[in-house]
C-alpha cells in the first residue's frame, strides 16, 4: 500500500484507490454508487440519497481500477465532521476494502484539524462500524428515526488523532489555498519566488 507523510488526494492498495472528488465525473461516480446501493438495493428515495447537503460536503470514491466500487461523504461541523451516506457496491462489500477507504477519509478529517467523526448506523451496520473500525456509540443520544423510514439509526464517535501538520489558522496561506487534500504539493497557480 501506498503511504506517505504527505496527504493527496489519492491512497492506493493493488488496483483500488480512494480520492477526494474534485471534479464533476467523480462526483457523478458519487451518485451513482449511491443510487445503485440506496435507491436500487434500498428502495431509498431520490431526494434522501442525493440531498441538499450534498453540495456543502467533502465526497469521496473508493475506485478498482477506475470503476466507481464506494462512495462516502463528510459534512463539517465546528468542532467534528460527520462521515454519511457509506455505500460500496455489493460485489465489493468487504471488511478490506471498508477499512482502505475509511481509514483515508479519517486521516483527511485528522489533517483538517478535527479529532472527533460521528456517524449513525442502523443497528446491524452500528457493530460493524464499532468492530472493524473503532466507533463507540455514542453516550445519551436516543437513536435517530428520520421521517418516511421504518429504520433507526444509532449515533456513532470515533476519536482520531490529528496530525502535528493538521491545518491550522496558523498553516501558512498558500496551503490553505490548495486543492482540497493537496495541501502538501504546490499548485501550478502558485508563484515561484
Amino acid at each position: 500500500m501506498h503511504h506517505d507523510n504527505k496527504h493527496s488526494l489519492t491512497k492506493r492498495k493493488n488496483s483500488l484507490s480512494i480520492r477526494v472528488v474534485t471534479t464533476m465525473d467523480q462526483l457523478m461516480h458519487a451518485y451513482a454508487v449511491r443510487a445503485i446501493c440506496f435507491m436500487e438495493e434500498h428502495l431509498t428515495p431520490a431526494n434522501v440519497a442525493c440531498d441538499g447537503n450534498d453540495l456543502q460536503s467533502t465526497h469521496f470514491v473508493a475506485y478498482d481500477g477506475e470503476e466507481p466500487i464506494g462512495a462516502m461523504r463528510v459534512r463539517w461541523f465546528n468542532d467534528f465532521a460527520k462521515l454519511e451516506r457509506s455505500a460500496f457496491r455489493k460485489e465489493y462489500r468487504d471488511i478490506r476494502n471498508l477499512r482502505f477507504a475509511a481509514e483515508f477519509v479519517f486521516e483527511h478529517v485528522a489533517r483538517k484539524g478535527y479529532s472527533c467523526i460521528v456517524t449513525h448506523a442502523r443497528p446491524e451496520y452500528a457493530r460493524l462500524w464499532e468492530r472493524v473500525l473503532g466507533f463507540e456509540v455514542a453516550s445519551g443520544k436516543p437513536p435517530l428515526r428520520l421521517a418516511g423510514e421504518e429504520y433507526e439509526y444509532i449515533e456513532l464517535v470515533k476519536t482520531l488523532l490529528v496530525p502535528e501538520n493538521a491545518i491550522t489558522i496558523e498553516t501558512d496561506a498558500i496551503v490553505m489555498a490548495r486543492t482540497e487534500g493537496q495541501w502538501d504539493f504546490a499548485a501550478l497557480s502558485e508563484s515561484r519566488a
